[in-house]
């Protein structure tokens, strides 16, 4: 007998690299209560799981305490589902090893399961939201970073060591754009991601210094991709042709992917998709000019359809019920 079966509720946690989301749901995938606390901090792992139980425990007993909690599922950067380690995440200020599923699950005496936190999205993107029904599609998260989550045939791609599917880093533009993180050059993630699109206006403005933008209002310091999309919708050209260079290095790399494992769907979720067409159109002209024939006009390209918070809470609080 499954040892869930009489439970009512799983835990779902996404720790993101600005804040950590948890969630108490319900095996519909209703979301009962939820709260966030941040993530980015200099403070160790083990405050940190302190300031998360401060938060969420009373939220376990206003439910009926743990012996209502069938688990905890977690999504994190660089999650182990083999290990329940994060392990050398770029976009957290916890560097190495950290063996969060364990220290979670001492803290809070429930069976902890950890996964990437792109992986976990996918899994309620496919439960709950726009892949419902899906067997094979691929979730692209634009936000701090650029995540991803690749399912085939039902089934999440997680390679032999629990880290396979990592879109964001693959190389699109050689002897590219510096990521600090990591050190590479020319990774997705260092152009398509909210910090990315930061970095091109950045470029493009001293690139053009004679050329009139509403963005030379701000601050370096200030300008970030929700004041690129302000100045875009207020119809600065700039600020569209930041958007046009993210959309056609995303929707190159997109065709890759759709020619790697030719899904039904590449759903796009995070932060950066709130800019709407203006993303989502040049991404789509340049996803479909470099597919192999064989491949174009097969594919959906989509927003998710779930808030940016539920999809990886309850992506990760379905891991519980597996």
């Amino acid at each position: 007998m499954n040892t869930t079966e009489n439970k009512k509720f799983a835990i779902g946690i996404d720790i993101g690299g600005t804040s950590t989301k948890f969630g108490i749901v319900d095996p519909e995938g209703n979301i009962i209560d939820q709260d966030r606390i941040p993530t980015a901090s200099e403070k160790p792992v083990n405050i940190f799981v302190d300031e998360l139980y401060k938060k969420l425990y009373p939220m376990i007993e206003s439910v009926g305490g743990n012996s209502a909690i069938a688990g905890i599922g977690m999504g994190a950067p660089n999650g182990n589902v083999y290990t329940g380690n994060i392990e050398y995440a770029a976009n957290l200020h916890w560097k190495g090893i950290v063996p969060i599923a364990h220290l979670i699950s001492e803290k809070f005496d429930l069976k902890t399961t950890l996964t990437n936190d792109a992986n976990a999205a996918a899994v309620g993107e496919m439960m709950y939201g726009a892949a419902k029904g899906m067997k094979h599609f691929i979730t692209i998260t634009l936000g701090t970073g650029v995540g991803s989550g690749i399912v085939i045939d039902g089934k999440m791609v997680v390679g032999h060591d629990g880290f396979a599917g990592e879109l964001g880093h693959t190389i699109v533009r050689y002897d590219g754009r510096l990521h600090k993180s990591t050190g590479s050059r020319g990774c997705l993630e260092a152009y398509a991601s909210a910090t990315g699109v930061r970095q091109t206006a950045i470029e493009f403005l001293a690139e053009k210094p004679n050329a009139p933008s509403l963005l030379r209002n701000f601050k370096e310091e200030e300008i970030t991709s929700q004041t690129v999309y302000e100045c875009a919708v207020q119809g600065d050209a700039i600020a569209k042709e930041i958007f046009d260079f993210t959309g056609e290095i995303l929707g190159e790399a997109l065709a890759n992917f759709i020619m790697f494992s030719s899904p039904q769907a590449i759903i796009l979720f995070g932060g950066l998709t709130k800019a709407g067409s203006f993303i989502m159109n040049p991404t789509k002209e340049a996803m479909e000019k470099n597919l192999y024939q064989v491949f174009k006009n097969k594919v959906q390209l989509v927003f998710s359809n779930l808030k940016e918070s539920d999809a990886a809470i309850l992506g990760a609080s379905a891991l519980v019920w597996e």
